[in-house]
């Protein structure tokens, strides 16, 4: 159902509010250089720093300056269910065309209340799921028998896999075959996932150049598996610069030294440090990003 190059979009700020006018023109940005999704409210989206009508806010605005062109996935998961739902039900009223859901982070449940968890948000809203595993961030593993016994239900159609262990990813490949499609949420992993069978990516790299990152996912649909390799090789230094400090520290700097959002995070997220950020403007301008 999701497939190709997906962009975990940023929130820009002004002054402490939602920007809204440069959100519309990041989506627009991501529409014209071939992205296949946006997904807002993500981590790449200062999500666990926005009011819940500011939430909602972001959802709204991306789906209508999307208006329909590409699906929107909205970020929409919560570490208590009840809210989970909550939330999932405002962006399938919205009109959104998925959504993304992280495993509950802090309580750290089982892996029989991650089965309840998705399960109850399915059975309540009636809108294709992708799963989001990122243990760095929520301490809980969604294990692959997990997504296997998950995949049965029938509005869960995908997962987005951050966990970096690519035997794992392969393991969820054995067990559930087609019954759930995988997407790599890291964007160094984007191509060896492809090779394995991922249907596409959640990038943080998009951001800033989603031409180049849709380039990876055309040549290998395409069956020129060779120039996808190169393409993803040529973007190494570039996906790596993004986590030189916690996302999406870099990739909104980045932004705006390229002039399409303000310096500015929600706290607790702060300014990169000066040694980083210059290191960071290195890699911009090798691949031509600013001057």
């Amino acid at each position: 159902m999701f497939h190709g190059t997906m962009v975990a979009i940023v929130t820009p700020f002004k002054d402490g509010e939602i920007d809204e006018e440069s959100l519309r023109a990041l989506v627009e940005f991501q529409i014209e250089n071939g992205t296949s999704a946006i997904v807002p409210c993500g981590t790449t989206g200062e999500s666990a720093t926005l009011t819940h009508n500011e939430h909602q806010r972001v959802i709204e605005i991306c789906i209508d300056a999307v208006n329909k062109r590409v699906p929107v996935i909205a970020g929409t998961g919560s570490n208590c269910t009840n809210e989970a739902i909550e939330i999932t039900k405002h962006a399938f009223e919205a009109g959104a065309d998925g959504a993304l859901m992280l495993a509950p982070y802090y309580n750290k449940p089982t892996q029989e209340g991650l089965y309840l968890h998705y399960k109850a948000v399915a059975e309540s809203v009636n809108i294709p799921i992708v799963l989001y595993n990122v243990p760095g961030r929520t301490s809980v593993n969604i294990l692959p028998e997990t997504v296997a016994r998950l995949s049965k239900i029938s509005n869960i159609v995908a997962i987005k896999e951050a966990c970096g262990d690519v035997s794992q990813i392969m393991k969820i490949k054995n067990l559930c075959g087609d019954d759930i499609d995988i997407l790599s949420g890291d964007d160094a992993l984007f191509y060896p996932l492809l090779c394995i069978g991922a249907k596409g990516v959640i990038s943080v790299t998009a951001n800033i150049l989603p031409g180049k990152v849709a380039d990876v996912y055309r040549a290998f649909s395409q069956g020129d598996i060779y120039s996808a390799k190169e393409k993803s090789n040529e973007l190494f230094n570039l996906h790596n610069a993004m986590f030189i400090e916690t996302n999406p520290i870099p990739v909104k700097t980045a932004l705006a030294l390229m002039g399409k959002v303000e310096k500015e995070f929600r706290l607790p997220l702060s300014a990169m440090a000066d040694t980083n950020e210059e290191k960071l403007k290195v890699v911009l301008r090798d691949y031509g990003l600013i001057q």
